[in-house]
């Protein structure tokens, strides 16, 4: 019997290629789609529309401030790795498609020749409704926060603010025209170490969830997908500002 294929659409980074790796393991005929990442200018024009001008450039501050301070967790990152067996690096035998965007045509044309059984969103744009609507499979996404809690970003960041770390996780669902508001199908809770930060927290998420999402796969490749009833208040997170990072860093001691 042939293995099914599937497809996952990222955007090129090591949180993405842990799960591309851990997919390739279960579904041999794995294909990945590499969108474009949008320019800053672009994301920051449409977060000033949504939130001002103000909020924008103070997300701005800490996501600048955020990619520098990475250097300085990297044996953090390290522990992760190996503590959950999890690998970053890119495999050369995958075969991979690049497209501009999640809702380029492009994307539908790859879809069609690679008829995929299923289609896994990592760490990419949000795919619109009419691109939804002609995407010829069920459509899942990866996210690196406990639905319906803490979605939109920095969702691992936003439960410890909180003090709710008990949720504090990754969720696999199904994708619908929301952010992050389809139907959950499996979340993955793990504790974070004192030592983690919002440099480490998602590369923890991912890490920790790769169980679910091939599980997930697996539930979708069979057209055995089983959401489950959440009864749970919904919030669209967003990258703290600047000035809220800075306090509860040094307030909290939650970076």
């Amino acid at each position: 019997m042939t293995a099914p294929t599937i497809a996952i659409l990222i955007q090129p980074g090591p949180n993405p290629e842990i799960v591309v790796n851990a997919l390739k393991a279960a579904f041999p005929n794995l294909v990945v789609i590499e969108e474009q990442p949008e320019s800053q200018k672009l994301f920051i024009r449409r977060r000033a529309k949504k939130l001002g001008w103000v909020q924008a450039l103070g997300q701005l501050a800490t996501m600048v401030v955020s990619r520098y301070g990475k250097r300085f967790t990297t044996k953090r990152a390290a522990e992760i790795l190996e503590e959950f067996g999890a690998n970053p690096s890119v495999d050369p035998a995958i075969r991979r498609i690049a497209v501009p965007s999640a809702n380029s045509p492009e994307l539908l044309t790859a879809l069609g020749e690679i008829r995929p059984v299923a289609l896994l969103l990592v760490s990419c744009r949000i795919m619109k409704a009419q691109t939804l609507a002609a995407t010829p499979c069920p459509v899942l996404n990866f996210h690196a926060g406990i639905n319906p809690q803490y979605r939109g970003l920095q969702g691992g960041y936003w439960s410890r603010i909180e003090r709710d770390e008990e949720n504090f996780g990754g969720t696999v669902h199904l994708v619908d025209p929301g952010v992050d508001t389809g139907h959950v199908l499996y979340q993955q809770r793990v504790k974070p170490s004192k030592r983690d930060t919002m440099h480490t927290y998602p590369l923890l998420q991912t890490a920790a969830s790769t169980g679910i999402i091939v599980e997930a796969m697996r539930d979708a490749a069979a057209g055995n997908l089983k959401p489950l009833k959440i009864a749970a208040p919904s919030r669209q997170w967003y990258h703290p500002p600047i000035w809220t990072w800075l306090w509860n860093g040094v307030t909290r001691g939650i970076w």
